[in-house]
């Protein structure tokens, strides 16, 4: 490989390290799904998640993380989650861990009457739960 290859290919690896971030930036804590299932039984009134999930008050939870928001057919959200949906598109750990902080807060005008889950931790350990129930 040429010296000019070399340089062209280094360029494009620091174009792309700018566009995408180091590999390691601020990854999402790893919770304890055992413990995540225990805080997900404030959950099971609304939601469900699992092999036999359905939609309730709430929309099942079945591989959230990754999912775009408000898009499943057969659950009808409010117009606040839709309009939520055009500013933050997709569920990732960071967007429902914010969600989950406060519900409220997060989507003004949600349906949503829960609270929120206050201690980070339990939002670690729900979101981990989720991740790990979906499969």
């Amino acid at each position: 490989m040429n010296h000019n290859a070399i340089s062209l290919l280094a360029s494009l690896g620091v174009f792309a390290s700018v566009l995408v971030g180091p590999a390691h930036a601020n990854p999402y804590p790893a919770g304890d799904a055992a413990k995540g299932a225990k805080v997900f039984k404030k959950c099971v009134s609304c939601h469900m998640i699992g092999a036999k999930a359905k939609n309730r008050v709430g929309p099942q939870l079945n591989n959230i993380i990754g999912r775009e928001i408000a898009v499943l057919e057969d659950y009808k959200y409010s117009k606040a989650m839709k309009a939520y949906a055009e500013q933050e598109p997709v569920w990732s750990e960071a967007v429902l861990d914010a969600y989950l902080a406060n519900p409220r807060k997060a989507v003004k005008g949600t349906r949503m009457s829960f609270a929120g889950l206050r201690k980070e931790k339990d939002r670690h350990n729900v979101i981990e739960y989720m991740k790990q129930a979906s499969q």
